[in-house]
């Protein structure tokens, strides 16, 4: 797996998957709300930590520097 996204694209993704876990906390993890904010944290979290978006390599879009594509 070639990491595609920059170190802010990665610092962004996580305050994201942060932010939709606290929501989803106020909001109540038992309703369609809450559990569509978890699966946003989720994937957000995963690709933050993994550094590649699926996404991203569909469409060929890279904000690592260094990278063009």
């Amino acid at each position: 797996m070639m990491r595609n996204e920059g170190n802010i694209d990665r610092i962004v993704r996580g305050v994201v998957a942060v932010v939709a876990a606290v929501i989803a906390i106020a909001v109540g993890p038992g309703n369609v709300g809450g559990i569509v904010l978890w699966v946003v944290a989720a994937i957000m979290a995963v690709t933050a930590i993994s550094g590649m978006c699926p996404i991203y390599r569909l469409l060929g879009i890279s904000t690592r520097s260094g990278q063009q594509h």
